[in-house]
């Protein structure tokens, strides 16, 4: 299986990164940020947090959807899942978070 990335992004005047899986898939969503260096941080937060299994907050959408939240150790949040389909799906989100966010490389698309 391919291995995943993180995808840097730029909106507007702000920037943001994604996880994605070697299919492509978003794991990981950031917010936006201001400065392309404090999207970069981001990603080396998320390199740094998303082996932590206690830096992942389980949520439940207003339609019952499961997702998560990986956070820092100061308690921020470094992104957001998708909603998933079950908490089953949601678990392997964050196994495939745990997988690719630790070596993930960057690819820059600003």
């Amino acid at each position: 299986m391919a291995a995943g990335y993180f995808l840097l992004t730029k909106s507007g005047t702000q920037f943001k990164f994604a996880l994605k899986a070697g299919n492509h898939e978003t794991i990981l969503s950031s917010e936006l940020y201001a400065s392309k260096s404090s999207a970069l941080h981001g990603i080396t937060s998320v390199k740094t947090n998303s082996r932590n299994d206690a830096g992942y907050e389980r949520k439940t959408s207003k339609d019952d959807k499961p997702y998560f939240v990986l956070k820092a150790a100061n308690g921020e949040v470094i992104g957001t899942s998708e909603l998933y389909s079950s908490t089953s799906a949601a678990e392997k989100g964050i196994e495939s978070c745990k997988a690719n966010g630790p070596h993930g490389p960057t690819r820059d698309e600003t």
